[in-house]
């Protein structure tokens, strides 16, 4: 009797599988860069109440948080060539977009959609810093931006590390859902090498068990940055 599952080709299949890790980990890296520099620019903006800028920031957020992340990336996948279309014959632009890699507007999407989301950590972050040291940090002489990078900063950095990194897992994770635009990460991977035998199940396995260790071994290095964290925090509140 045939066992249930082929661990034969299971084994087989793991260094095809594999070789979508460097994808995927590109995706997560270059969209958590960008989402946290976009995250903090909205939650500036909202903490600042800037006029114009402030209910821009607000829809933006809200459509991102509104609408599943999939539908994102269709949008800039299939959006952003209309776009640059346009804008070619606009102004006579001689871009070739059939150049454009397809993980290029994954980098875009991914960047825009944790953005939305990181911005609310930041700004909790940024709120929770004791208004008592801010106005101690004034009354020495420092300047607002003086004070916000000596002191709101880096206290805001050590409360909002717990959350980005669990947003920096959720992405990496979520990264999965690029192979719909047909860009060649670990589910993606897994899809050709079961196109060609038909085991799915074991490809999408073997993509599971991946996923699973990488998750780990980012938990662990999270678990690491924060009790390094909490030990610089009490080095400086017992000083």
């Amino acid at each position: 009797m045939q066992g249930l599952l082929d661990w034969d080709y299971m084994l087989r299949s793991i260094p095809r599988v594999a070789s979508g890790i460097p994808v995927s980990l590109s995706i997560a890296c270059i969209a958590f860069l960008f989402g946290i520099l976009i995250g903090f620019a909205l939650a500036l903006i909202k903490l600042r109440k800037t006029p114009f800028l402030r209910p821009i920031a607000a829809l933006y957020v809200s459509f991102t948080r509104g609408t599943p992340l999939l539908v994102q990336i269709f949008l800039c996948y299939y959006g952003i060539p209309l776009i640059l279309r346009y804008l070619n014959g606009l102004y006579s632009w001689d871009l070739d977009i059939s150049r454009i890699p397809a993980i290029a507007f994954m980098y875009v999407s991914f960047s825009l959609n944790v953005g939305a989301y990181l911005s609310e950590s930041i700004r909790a972050a940024l709120l929770s810093v004791d208004k008592g040291q801010i106005e101690a940090a004034r009354s020495l002489g420092m300047t607002s931006s003086q004070t916000f990078r000596r002191v709101t900063l880096p206290q805001a950095a050590i409360v909002a590390v717990p959350n980005l990194g669990n947003t920096f897992i959720a992405l990496l994770k979520d990264s999965s859902l690029a192979f719909a635009a047909s860009v060649p990460e670990i589910i993606g991977q897994a899809k050709i090498a079961a196109a060609r035998s038909s085991k799915f199940f074991e490809a999408y396995i073997v993509a599971a068990a991946l996923y699973w260790i990488i998750c780990i071994a980012f938990e662990r290095l999270l678990a690491f940055a924060e009790k390094r964290l909490r030990k610089h925090e009490e080095g400086i509140l017992g000083a």
